[in-house]
């Protein structure tokens, strides 16, 4: 075997270790959550569940509040996604193509602000949605989930933008295109893998939140939180089927969003 070939087999070895990984534990929850009640407990765990139930998977969807809990962190992560598209992919589009004094203070500051602790933002927040009364509101934890998304969207989609030819856009005026016109037929289509990558990052990073969400929420639990909130007085196998539960929205989304990055990224980047 040549070099080139070791060392291409050795980073296939490697990947798959990594993915083995990562991926074991998830199988053991999962096999744990499509099992009876009572073989959570078992051990040493089967590699194949032997006697499928979704005994497990049905206590915690009827548990309290869960579909409530559920419904609320779809609310929570459409409205982060679709209010830090609206701000972060004309700001991006701004940054890649336009120059002006302070450009690269700016994308520093817009970074920054995912150094701050959570904390430091759901704590005084929790005060002024009080008094805005959105406190306990699917808008309310929408917004907080948005702050802490902005800034990714806002990056990445400045560095799908910087890859839009802008001798596209060019044409596209001298063809009757306004530049508002030229930015929503050419490159905002064109920019799809890298708003579809934000979408991703930005509804992943809502959905598994739960500190700001425990802060900002009483009644209206989002689904990590009343997790959170309940792992003391559940029993265990209430963990495993939360844990399926939460994964499984995350991987439909991933699914259809996939082919705007597969498809679509090498045409936004040549």
């Amino acid at each position: 075997m040549s070099r080139h070939g070791l060392r291409l087999a050795l980073l296939y070895a490697a990947a798959l270790l990594i993915t083995l990984f990562l991926l074991i534990p998830v199988y053991f929850i999962f096999a744990a959550s499509i099992g009876p009640q009572n073989s959570v407990y078992d051990f040493p765990k089967p590699l194949v569940p032997q006697n499928l139930s979704f005994d497990t998977l049905s206590f915690f969807l009827h548990y309290q509040g869960v579909p409530e809990a559920f419904k609320m962190s779809v609310e929570v992560g459409i409205i982060a996604v679709a209010v830090s598209l609206i701000l972060g992919a004309p700001a991006g589009y701004a940054i890649a193509r336009y120059t002006f004094p302070g450009k690269n203070v700016l994308q520093l500051i817009v970074l920054a602000t995912r150094s701050f602790p959570v904390i430091i933002l759901s704590i005084p927040l929790a005060v002024t949605f009080l008094s805005w009364n959105l406190y306990d509101t699917a808008p309310g934890v929408g917004l907080v989930h948005t702050a802490m998304g902005l800034p990714v969207t806002i990056l990445i989609t400045a560095a799908v933008f910087y890859g839009v030819p802008v001798d596209l856009e060019e044409a596209a005026t001298t063809l009757g295109c306004t530049r508002i016109g030229a930015f929503f037929r050419i490159s905002l289509p064109m920019a799809l893998p890298g708003l579809a990558a934000a979408a991703l990052f930005t509804f992943v990073g809502s959905w598994n939140e739960v500190f700001a969400a425990s802060i900002l929420t009483l009644q209206n639990h989002t689904l990590p939180a009343l997790v959170l909130t309940s792992l003391n007085i559940a029993p265990l196998q209430f963990s495993f089927a939360a844990a399926v539960i939460l994964i499984v929205p995350s991987m439909v989304f991933i699914f259809f969003i996939r082919r705007y990055l597969v498809a679509g990224w090498g045409q936004v980047t040549k």
